[in-house]
């Protein structure tokens, strides 16, 4: 009986050729129906703003999205389905763009997602062919976009050092949702994102650091 040999032993052992063109293949397909969805998405907030929510079909998303009908569907069963998945995509961009300014303050941050909310060019048009799924849109919920952007707004707070709170995610939450329907100049949403701020300072603590344990020897 032969002994395998390095020679002679399957290349597809752990760690082989044959084992990291597998990984590789696998890697690399992933990226590709990334891509594919990231694309499908891009065409669903295209066919939107072009056609409204209501008229824009799944053929319409694909083209403009650039793929198959056929491959649309191997990764959204309906256009709803789409539409939720560009709905917390949407709010993964805002949320952010809005991180980004951070930096310069909170309210600056509440300033600039309610700017990218009230100019989004597919809400506008929402707005004017289907208002009443637009009000549902804003109306607060336990789907994947609130779910999304409670948790964007949670993670803000801690960046700029408060305590997580429901009261204040909530309050900044409504008032974002808000600008769905009701778009704000740039004035009214710099008063608005000032007051929201105090507001949200007054309802939760900033975390203090903690006190710094005295190590000297305290013992008579």
């Amino acid at each position: 009986m032969v002994t395998p040999t390095a020679s002679t032993a399957p290349s597809s052992v752990a760690g082989g050729p044959d084992a990291s063109n597998t990984r590789g293949t696998r890697s690399r397909a992933g990226n590709a129906m990334g891509r594919t969805r990231e694309s499908a998405l891009r065409g669903a907030l295209a066919a939107v703003a072009k056609y409204g929510s209501r008229k824009a079909t799944m053929g319409d998303i694909a083209m403009l999205a650039g793929i198959a009908k056929a491959t649309l569907y191997n990764h959204f069963r309906t256009r709803d389905d789409v539409y939720l998945a560009v709905a917390a995509s949407e709010v993964g961009r805002v949320a952010a763009a809005a991180r980004a300014k951070l930096p310069d303050g909170l309210d600056a941050a509440i300033a600039e997602a309610a700017r990218l909310i009230g100019e989004h060019t597919a809400v506008r048009k929402i707005a004017i062919d289907d208002p009443a799924a637009l009000a549902a849109l804003a109306t607060p919920g336990d789907g994947p976009a609130w779910t999304a952007a409670h948790t964007q707004l949670a993670g803000a707070l801690s960046d700029c050092g408060f305590v997580d709170s429901h009261a204040a995610v909530d309050l900044l939450l409504r008032y974002l949702a808000s600008q769905l329907l009701a778009p704000s100049t740039a004035q009214e949403r710099a008063s608005a994102a000032t007051l929201l701020t105090s507001a949200v300072a007054a309802q939760v603590p900033a975390v203090s650091e903690p006190d710094p344990v005295d190590s000297a020897d305290t013992s008579s």
